[in-house]
């Protein structure tokens, strides 16, 4: 408790040492969306926060120049409502998303998008280690169930992640190179340009790391090797115009990525190591026409996976997954839209002990919405979505999202959706408890909420409050079954302000539950674990533009106590352990040279040297530094 009041002591002295003066700030990583933005994610085609009910989060440009130092898990770490386990654990160590505290398979990840997928893992979860940051131009962050939209895997929510396309003039070009702690290179280069009908973007990035130990020595006492690992992505994207009212989009992204793991917690090996490679293409196609827009999307994506250790390898995870969609928004009325589309995919798993050869699974879902937009300052969503499974069968899902704007300020929101997620490959054909005979996951979720926007458009809050619950939950005993209830709720408040030179953001998140099992005699209820996931969590950031020339940030977070299991290979048994809080402090400087075209900037993280786990057994980096250049032209 005495470290925690002397956190927040800090920052407030922080506030007050940093006076405000002229001039607008720019904002920086924790920030709410405003009214009046224009995001895509929400309905599939540009709208108006001020026109959607649906709660996003928007990571801008800007702030992603302003985390060079950092990767894309943590980044998103920093945002409200959303835990990326493994975050700030050894960089190679394999990250797990958790939004609103629901478990990662349950998020759906998009790139430009697009659904991207790993059939060869155990829960499909698409890995982020495999997205390089410095290719990423805007993410955005749509909460709560959104099965409606974007099929399986979208009970808590998606993100999309949206790359990098074209430059402003014929050629132009980006670079960074930094170094830090761990022995840590990073460098990007990066070529874009368009002309009238064509545009482009091409991009390279190299990133290695001596890491520290994945696991953690026991009381400190042992000597574990580090782990480390090496990265190499590239990407390509294309534009082609050949009308006003016709572009293609084709794109080709590779990633290379190599490093070495641990056994368990505490538990060292120093010969085990994993490749992992992904190659990731397709086009996108749109059409417009007088009162909307068709578009056509395909993408493959192909996942290998290997992992050599103790007891011996490789084994070999691939998979392949196909995404096919056509979907068209159309202004029926001055107040009324259409969206319309139908979207197959297909999965396919390449691994050995599998209980089929090979197997595949498909799913067809055609899809309807219908929005009204500002009439006389009410909105809405109302969409329905039939899928049909190639081993389970049909299921349908479908959404209301309602809002209400007052003076183009206040925004008051609602929505209940429900959502499904598909039985793996892994769970149906896999080598461990594979069951044909499994059904989808499925969940009910309800939100609601305000949003205000001054005038000026200075201050921006939102406070929502959720409730989740998932039936039919996918667990292993002696194999894969249908069994657990889930029952999630929690509270957003999220604020930021901008002041002359200073810009303040922050959070609080809060998120509980309750789990339904089998037991002896009927079925028991009992509090929701959260496993390595925080009831309580606080983020606060203070940007401070002191001169044209020179920025500096603070960032702090809380998270506090979480639960976790520690497992003994030794007895192979189980036993339950609780997680402190913890506290990190990181600062940010950047300082342009030459009309902006060089950028020198210093990224300092966990000053607190904070020793904690965010996995029981597995190390954490203390305090840490990157240094480094970023330069246009």
């Amino acid at each position: 408790m005495k470290k925690e009041i002397k956190v927040w002591a800090m920052t407030v002295i922080a506030c007050w040492l940093w006076a405000p003066t002229k001039t607008i700030a720019q904002q920086d990583t924790l920030s709410t969306t405003t009214l009046r933005e224009v995001v895509v994610t929400a309905t599939k085609f540009p709208k108006s926060v001020s026109e959607t009910g649906k709660v996003l989060t928007i990571i801008d440009e800007e702030q992603i120049s302003r985390s060079a130092g950092k990767d894309l898990a943590q980044l998103l770490n920093e945002q409200v409502g959303m835990v990326i386990n493994g975050a700030n654990s050894n960089p190679a160590k394999d990250k797990s998303v958790f939004l609103r505290g629901a478990a990662g398979k349950y998020t759906l990840i998009l790139v430009d998008g697009v659904p991207v997928n790993d059939p060869g893992g155990i829960d499909g979860a698409f890995d982020l280690r495999l997205l390089s940051l410095d290719q990423i131009e805007r993410v955005e962050i749509l909460k709560g169930s959104q099965s409606t939209l974007y099929g399986t895997d979208a009970m808590a929510g998606v993100i999309n992640i949206i790359t990098k396309k074209k430059g402003n003039k014929p050629v132009s070009g980006t670079g960074t190179v930094s170094y830090g702690s761990y022995n840590t290179f990073r460098g990007n280069v990066g070529i874009s340009g368009s002309t009238d009908k064509f545009d482009y973007s091409v991009g390279y990035t190299r990133l290695q790391t001596d890491g520290i130990s994945e696991a953690k020595e026991p009381d400190d006492s042992a000597e574990f090797d580090k782990d480390g690992f090496e990265q190499n992505a590239i990407q390509l994207n294309l534009g082609y115009k050949p009308t006003e009212k016709i572009s293609i989009r084709p794109f080709v992204r590779f990633n290379d990525f190599d490093g070495a793991y641990d056994m368990g917690a505490f538990a060292d090996d120093p010969d085990a190591f994993y490749k992992a490679k992904t190659l990731h293409y397709g086009a996108n196609a749109d059409y417009q026409f007088g009162k909307g827009a068709v578009t056509v999307m395909y993408a493959h994506n192909k996942t290998e996976r290997s992992f050599v250790n103790m007891y011996g390898g490789p084994d070999e995870y691939d998979g392949w997954f196909n995404h096919g969609e056509v979907f068209t928004n159309w202004n029926l009325a001055d107040h009324v839209q259409l969206l319309g589309g139908l979207s197959y995919q297909h999965f396919k798993m390449v691994a050995t002990n599998t209980t089929i050869e090979k197997p595949v699974t498909s799913i067809t879902s055609p899809y309807l919405s219908f929005f009204v937009r500002n009439l006389n300052g009410f909105s809405a969503e109302l969409g329905g979505r039939f899928n049909t499974h190639s081993v389970y069968g049909n299921n349908f899902t479908f959404s209301i999202n309602p809002s209400y704007l007052i003076n183009n300020q206040v925004k008051l929101f609602a929505n209940y959706g429900t959502g499904f997620k598909v039985p793996t490959l892994s769970q149906l054909y896999g080598p461990f408890g594979a069951n044909e005979e499994l059904k989808p996951e499925e969940s009910t979720s309800v939100e609601g909420g305000v949003q205000f926007t001054s005038v000026d458009k200075r201050l921006d809050v939102r406070a929502t409050w959720f409730n989740r619950k998932i039936e039919n939950v996918i667990i292993y005993t002696t194999g894969y079954i249908n069994q657990d209830k889930l029952n999630d709720h929690g509270v957003e408040v999220e604020a930021s302000y901008a002041l002359n030179k200073l810009t303040l953001t922050g959070f609080y998140a809060y998120v509980d539950g309750e789990i339904t099992t089998q037991a002896v005699s009927g079925s028991e209820t009992k509090p929701n674990d959260l496993l390595r996931r925080p009831k309580h969590a606080v983020g606060m950031n203070i940007g401070y533009r002191v001169t044209e020339k020179f920025f500096a940030s603070l960032n702090l977070r809380t998270f506090g106590q979480r639960n976790d299991n520690f497992f003994d290979f030794n007895t192979f048994t189980s036993s339950p352990v609780v997680l402190d809080a913890y506290q990190l402090l990181d600062v940010y400087i950047e300082y342009a040279l030459f009309n902006n075209r060089i950028k020198l900037f210093g990224d300092f993280r966990n000053l607190l040297d904070q020793d904690y786990f965010e996995v029981y057994g597995y190390n954490t980096q203390r305090l840490n530094a990157t240094l480094g250049m970023r330069a246009t032209f």
